[in-house]
């Protein structure tokens, strides 16, 4: 079986390192990871073939990633939010699929298998 190809974008650079941990013990290939959106848009729109899903940081050092998020959803890649807020801060995505904050391996698990792979 093929590990899901997984874009990571969260603005902490300890909480990323842990994330990727905990993608690589699900059986996840971390392609890419960034902490901030420009960049993360930017390797996106450039072809980012073959992914099969992202998880996404809410709040990146105070700018939402709702745009990322809507170019993945315009190119069918689903993603997963992280974040430490009790609601998503804007209703755009209500079927999105979230982890709270500190991510437990558990849940993290059960939302990264929407991608297909795990």
């Amino acid at each position: 079986m093929t590990a899901p190809r997984v874009l990571l974008v969260e603005d902490e650079s300890l909480v990323a390192l842990a994330m990727e941990d905990m993608l690589a013990d699900l059986g996840c290939e971390v392609v890419a990871s960034f902490a901030a959106l420009g960049p993360a848009l930017a390797w996106f729109a450039g072809g980012a073939s073959g992914l099969d899903g992202a998880l996404l940081d809410v709040n990146l050092g105070g700018e939402l990633v709702f745009p990322l998020a809507e170019a993945l959803e315009a190119h069918g890649v689903p993603f997963v939010f992280a974040t430490a807020y009790s609601a998503l801060p804007e209703a755009r995505f209500p079927e999105a699929l979230v982890v709270r904050k500190p991510v437990d391996p558990g849940a993290l698990g059960e939302a990264v298998s929407a991608f297909g792979r795990t």
